[in-house]
């Protein structure tokens, strides 16, 4: 699967997860997380139900995984694909106290892009939540 120009040019490669690939915004302004499901489909209620499922679980784990790292006041979960159509799910963890706040993320000028170290920092994070996840399991 091809991942859309677009996630490539904004978006950090975290980790392969078993049904989707999960990418960092490039903006720490937010807690920011888009899940990419391993499919051709552009609508999530068009895949079959089992795949869907999967799929949520998987959001679930993202969801938990920022909650637990970045302690957000809100979660804000969407799959829009208005502008980029290949099937992605926006997770992010937003805070009263961020810029965009309560305004969706989207669309807004004022953005600050991660440091290296800050990237690798959150894929060691994700890799130990995913391991630990899956050994309770």
């Amino acid at each position: 699967m091809k991942l859309d120009d677009r996630l490539q040019a904004d978006c950090h490669l975290l980790y392969e997860i078993e049904e989707s690939t999960l990418l960092l915004m490039n903006n720490s302004l937010v807690s920011w997380f888009i899940l990419v499901p391993h499919c051709d489909e552009i609508e999530l209620t068009n895949l079959p139900f089992d795949q869907q499922t999967a799929i949520l679980k998987e959001i679930n784990l993202v969801s938990r995984f920022i909650q637990q790292s970045f302690l957000p006041d809100k979660m804000n979960i969407a799959a829009l694909g208005n502008v980029v159509s290949q099937l992605h799910v926006h997770i992010i963890g937003r805070k009263h106290n961020d810029p965009y706040w309560p305004a969706p993320v989207w669309g807004h000028s004022q953005t600050q892009t991660y440091l290296d170290e800050e990237v690798n920092t959150i894929k060691r994070n994700f890799k130990s939540f995913y391991a630990a996840e899956h050994s309770e399991t």
